[in-house]
């Protein structure tokens, strides 16, 4: 659960460029609040799975390449009721964080491998390979690609059956807000696959200076 710890809300504030700098265009489907919908595959060799998965942006600072916010996964075998994560993002940007993660057990092989997955990145490849794809201007493309990196459950116990022990590469689209991502942990299922549709649920809502859960 989300506890606001102020009493009257305040206006997310817009990032402003440094000089020099540019910023990704404004994008309504990354404002706080935003709700997305879809499914994560979970199968393995042995069976097919998939989970229900709601999402919810709880902030966002395009300035620092940094947004963060609560992922909820229904039918999940293993718990008895929806488990809530709390995860915080990377936005490639080539200023604040390249396609590069340099940490998580992520090589630089396995970022190449992952990023390819999205066909969006395809044009972007040759460049990554060469420098990082720090030549490339990422500010106007149509595709922000990021990584999701849950930090604690927020309803559960580590107990749970569940790992958030690695981390998820991620495409958003930001004409239509929806989200593919490939899920990354050398003890789990390779390429688990994250699929997401923006909503209109809480498109009107307000954000906070403070919060916690509980």
């Amino acid at each position: 659960m989300l506890v606001p710890l102020c009493e009257l809300p305040v206006p997310l504030m817009m990032p402003t460029a440094m000089p020099g700098q540019a910023l990704p265009p404004t994008c309504t489907f990354l404002n706080v609040g935003q709700a997305f919908a879809g499914t994560q595959n979970v199968s393995s060799s042995q069976k097919d799975e998939a989970w229900k998965v709601n999402v919810r942006l709880q902030g966002c600072d395009m300035q620092r390449g940094y947004l963060c916010g609560s992922m909820e996964a229904l039918n999940v075998p293993s718990a008895e009721t929806p488990v809530v994560t709390f995860w915080e993002g990377e936005i490639v940007d080539n200023k604040n964080y390249t396609f590069y993660t340099g940490k998580w057990e992520a090589t630089k092989e396995t970022d190449v491998k992952h990023w390819s997955k999205f066909s969006s990145f395809e044009e972007l490849r040759d460049d990554v390979q060469k420098d990082g794809g720090k030549s490339f201007d990422l500010a106007n493309y149509p595709y922000m690609f990021m990584r999701w990196k849950e930090k604690f459950f927020v309803n559960v116990g580590t107990d749970c059956g569940l790992t958030i022990a690695g981390f998820y590469y991620v495409c958003f689209s930001r004409s239509d807000g929806s989200v593919h991502g490939f899920y990354y942990d050398p003890n789990s299922s390779p390429y688990q696959k994250l699929e997401l549709k923006a909503t209109n649920e809480g498109r009107a809502g307000y954000s906070f200076a403070t919060y916690q859960f509980q």
